[in-house]
């Protein structure tokens, strides 16, 4: 039990509201769009630098630097090692990976003085790999896994969402380099328990779900994302509560019930079929179910044309379509350009009566198509013929449209498919990534020489994995996942400050002698506190402690002359009035239990 004195002596300095570095603001950012980036810049925890960069103020800085102690703690308990690499990368280097020309305009490239091309890092797989060539030589000194925490810069289209989706951040990333595939497999879940670990120190609900390996590269990789119903959810995670499976939606498959997909035509002709721009309206027009109906889309993937035909009834994931095509940019085509390329062969085709016949080339690119699984066991089926207002039907694979060559998953998962592990009905919400494991194999080891000595002295390359957290991106999902319409949440662990002391009146010598005695008994015990002493009304002090977000609350006013004082719990709201005693032990219980 606390022994609460009354008359022990202060320490000359103290963490004031008045001194403390903080200007809260009335109303929203007019250009925020999240909870997260309205909440941080009205608290005074960032402040806008330019577009996509922001001030990291001394209130976020605690809340970044407590992130990343507890990854530290984290990574180095998974018998990681830390180092600190160069934000400036040599181009170099980024030639030897093949990277430099395909990694896209994201990569932020300048030269020196000495006219030498360089970039601001995205990421660091080149500059690890270089370091591991030049010091690991030997199968002696496998396995390894080296981590930092470091600046990033990544020149965003559309940078938004405040730190979700910054062109500048912190993050944390962890490369390993093993002998085997078995090894890499064995860091890979070592690796993934620590960030179980670490997301669940933060305070965060998160999911390990299948992903797509995007820019990184590799065969195999996951992404750790926070459950949350605000619009700051990036991807749909798609999850069955029956078993464990859980995918991101640029990598989640399914089976899809069972439904008709041989049609009523059984003989191939050609059918005018006006106005029908969409699968609805040709639908309503055949009077048949979209399941009859193989649809074509026309994207440009790196520059090339390419026709995506999926099942009527079914949606293309345009992530899946890249990777099939084995792009790195992706969008849909126009309107201009859809009629420019079907006027280069001679159709008059314009949308929804696009088809895969007769293409030839567009722009000097051939036209590629690829086909969605879906479409493979259709029979009897309606597709575009690029003529204007007309359609086939009854037409069949072979017999009277090619069946392309390339068939892959293409398709988006929708919430009530079937689990592909258990057959159960998926559920669907929203995630943000906090986090990302990678097992990248030889990607980077093989192309840049970086090889060791194995027991019977054959060079090999570095079987490797890469493990990243954004540090600025958990605080920004943090708030995206505990706030109210006052205020953030912090949870325990990462919260700036754990609690703050509130005298009502700062005329009050009672209240003061009390609310600085409090003060110094829970900073006596490890607690990190803050005195509001600001001469304002006790409704300001008590938005601006509700805005900024400190998990406890202990209010000095006039029910001191009782011995009672108000004590608050910002996560549940709950208040309750107690002795100063017990307020401060139920405050130092609660930091003693993070350590």
């Amino acid at each position: 039990m606390i022994k609460f004195n009354y008359k022990q002596k202060r320490e000359s300095y103290i963490m004031k509201m008045s001194k403390l570095f903080v200007q809260t603001l009335r109303e929203y950012p007019s250009d925020a769009e999240v909870i997260s980036h309205k909440m941080l810049v009205r608290a005074g925890f960032i402040r806008k630098l330019t577009s996509g960069v922001y001030n990291y103020l001394p209130l976020m800085w605690r809340v970044l630097k407590k992130i990343e102690n507890i990854v530290r703690e984290e990574m180095d308990r998974a018998g990681a090692q830390e180092l600190l690499m160069p934000f400036v990368q040599p181009k170099e280097l980024w030639e030897e990976s093949g990277r430099w020309e395909v990694y896209g305009k994201e990569l932020m490239r300048l030269k020196d003085r000495h006219n030498r091309e360089m970039c601001l890092g995205p990421t660091h797989e080149e500059i690890i790999t270089a370091i591991a060539r030049d010091g690991l030589k030997s199968y002696k000194q496998l396995p390894v896994n080296l981590y930092q925490i470091q600046s990033k810069f990544r020149d965003e289209v559309r940078p938004r969402f405040g730190l979700l989706r910054g062109r500048e951040f912190i993050m944390k990333d962890a490369y390993s380099f093993d002998m085997t595939q078995e090894g890499l497999e064995k860091e890979y879940e070592n690796m993934a328990q620590a960030y179980t670990r670490i997301f669940k120190r933060c305070g965060l609900n998160t999911k390990m779900v299948q992903s797509d390996s995007g820019a990184i590269g590799g065969s195999v990789s996951h992404e750790f994302m926070v459950i949350t119903d605000t619009d700051a959810g990036e991807n749909d995670v798609f999850y069955c509560d029956s078993c464990d499976y859980s995918a991101n939606s640029n990598h989640a498959i399914s089976k899809l019930p069972d439904a008709k997909i041989v049609g009523d035509y059984t003989k191939a002709e050609i059918v005018d079929t006006p106005e029908t721009h969409s699968i609805e309206e040709l639908c309503g027009f055949l009077n048949i179910p979209a399941t009859l109906i193989v649809k074509t889309l026309v994207y440009i993937i790196d520059k090339k044309p390419v026709l995506a035909l999926i099942r009527g009834d079914k949606a293309v994931e345009e992530t899946k379509l890249m990777n099939a095509f084995g792009g790195t940019d992706i969008r849909i085509a126009t309107a201009g350009e859809i009629e420019e390329m079907m006027g280069v062969n001679g159709f008059e085709a314009e949308k929804g009566f696009i088809g895969p016949n007769g293409l030839k080339e567009y722009n000097g690119y051939p036209i590629t198509v690829i086909a969605d699984e879906t479409v493979k066991d259709m029979k009897n089926f309606v597709i575009g013929i690029n003529q204007k207002d007309k359609h086939g039907v009854g037409y069949n694979w072979g017999a009277d449209v090619k069946l392309p060559e390339t068939i892959a998953d293409i398709r988006l998962v929708e919430a009530g498919e079937l689990c592909p592990q258990c057959g159960k009905p998926l559920k669907v919400t929203r995630g943000i990534e906090v986090g990302n494991i990678f097992q990248l194999g030889t990607k980077y080891s093989a192309p840049m020489n970086a090889v060791y000595t194995d027991i019977d002295g054959k060079t090999k390359p570095y079987i490797m994995g890469c493990y990243g957290i954004g540090i600025s991106r958990t605080a920004a999902a943090a708030v995206e996942a505990h706030y109210d319409e006052h205020g953030i949440k912090w949870p325990l662990a990462i919260a700036p400050y754990h609690a703050i002391v509130i005298p009502v009146s700062t005329k009050d010598e009672l209240q003061m002698k009390v609310a600085n005695d409090i003060y110094e008994t829970l900073k006596k015990h490890g607690v990190e506190v803050v005195i509001d002493d600001r001469d304002e009304r006790a409704g300001v002090k008590f938005k601006d402690a509700d805005l900024i977000g400190f998990p406890y609350r202990i209010t000095v006013g006039k029910s001191i002359t009782e011995g009672l004082v108000e004590f608050k719990v910002r996560e549940n709201g709950e208040t309750s009035n107690i002795k100063p005693e017990e307020a401060a032990e139920i405050v130092v219980t609660a930091v003693h239990e993070l350590k």
